[in-house]
């Protein structure tokens, strides 16, 4: 039974991804801690997340596209974190060194090498490489120095030896060094250092660091009146400066609008004002369910109240994970200082009571 939900989860993941689009930002306080947030976005079903809670001496063995066991290992580290389809795929979390590390969807660029049944033994899928990650290492210098010890897989192939679009991944430490993970070329690792503090999907990392050149021109604030000839013209209201900004949901789009808000953040004394400035911005990216469906499409359109299904804020340096969902927009937190890594089982939670939540405040 667990292999036949397992296939019916990667097979919906290979069929529908196309309606994925994840949104990642990073912020930092005056006090220099940092805080790692995102949105993920999947608008054709309910991706079934739960929050993960996993203690360290854990046994974990990666499931091949074939089937068959992979890469086996034993956690170094307890981490938290929300799975996505499949309790064994973490979509983004943190661990007890305030290691933080996500996947986002990178359909159409990301290619892995085709997978080999004789390196089984050391090989891992692609939608477990979160997980090996967050219960393994404590720094990105350690992340690095292993991904050349393991052989990443796709999760699905088909039928006729396709296999499923791929990720890229964020992953950042409590030091602040932060990384995006590309494989591209059937396998050729590439790691970039994201000095921007932004990751959404395709196309690759470089094109939207250098695609922000073309929007030099936005600057936060009002602008200024001018004259035409005899006429002078003033803005009609707050927010002209930047005028231009792009406001669709396309992944370019999303990230030089994240860019551009994390460019004019204002000061953030404490981390909990970062946290709390990450829900802000972050809420400019929830998408409506009908955005997502064309007038062909709308018949099929799934019963959710979104497609950004949940939003996770990750406070490296003091040990703190928040989330909300598509059901129950409360924020919700899970100190990892008050969790006993040491023993026990993985912990497996809803992220929600399943319904629209309200808090009734009527006198």
């Amino acid at each position: 039974m667990r292999r036949a939900v397992l296939i019916a989860s990667v097979l919906s993941l290979a069929v529908w991804a196309q309606g994925e689009a994840c949104t990642g930002i990073s912020l930092t306080s005056a006090a220099g801690d940092h805080i790692q947030g995102r949105t993920i976005e999947w608008g054709s079903f309910d991706l079934n997340s739960h929050l993960i809670i996993s203690p360290r001496g854990h046994s974990y063995t990666a499931t091949l596209p074939d089937g068959k066991g992979g890469l086996t290992w034993e956690s170094a580290l307890g981490f938290v974190g929300i799975s996505v389809s499949d309790d064994r795929f973490i979509g983004e979390g943190v661990n007890e060194a305030g290691l933080n590390a996500g996947l986002f969807y990178f359909k159409g660029f990301g290619s892995l090498a085709p997978y080999d049944p004789d390196d089984a033994a050391d090989t891992i899928t692609d939608m477990d490489l979160v997980r090996w990650m967050l219960s393994r290492f404590r720094t990105v210098a350690e992340v690095r120095s292993a991904l050349d010890s393991v052989e990443i897989a796709p999760v699905h192939i088909d039928e006729n030896g396709v296999p499923s679009p791929t990720a890229h991944w964020r992953v950042t430490d409590r030091g602040g060094e932060s990384i995006v993970i590309e494989i591209i070329d059937q396998g050729r690792i590439t790691i970039h250092e994201n000095g921007v503090g932004v990751l959404t999907n395709s196309p690759g990392f470089e094109w939207q660091v250098l695609n922000l050149s073309n929007y030099v021109n936005l600057l936060p604030g009002t602008a200024a009146p001018r004259t035409f000839g005899d006429h002078q013209a003033s803005s009609f209201g707050v927010g002209t400066a930047f005028h231009g900004l792009p406001g669709d949901i396309s992944p370019p789009s999303r990230f030089v609008r994240a860019a551009f808000y994390v460019s004019t953040v204002p000061p953030l004394e404490t981390a909990e004002d970062a946290v709390s400035q990450a829900f802000h911005i972050l809420h400019n990216f929830d998408l409506p369910l009908g955005t997502e469906f064309g007038a062909s499409e709308r018949a099929h359109m799934p019963d959710l109240p979104s497609a950004t299904q949940w939003t996770a804020v990750s406070d490296q340096s003091n040990g703190l994970f928040y989330f909300t969902s598509m059901y129950d927009s409360a924020v919700r937190k899970v100190d990892l200082n008050r969790i006993d890594f040491s023993a026990g089982d993985e912990i497996v939670r809803p992220l929600d009571n399943g319904r629209f939540s309200v808090q009734d405040v009527t006198p």
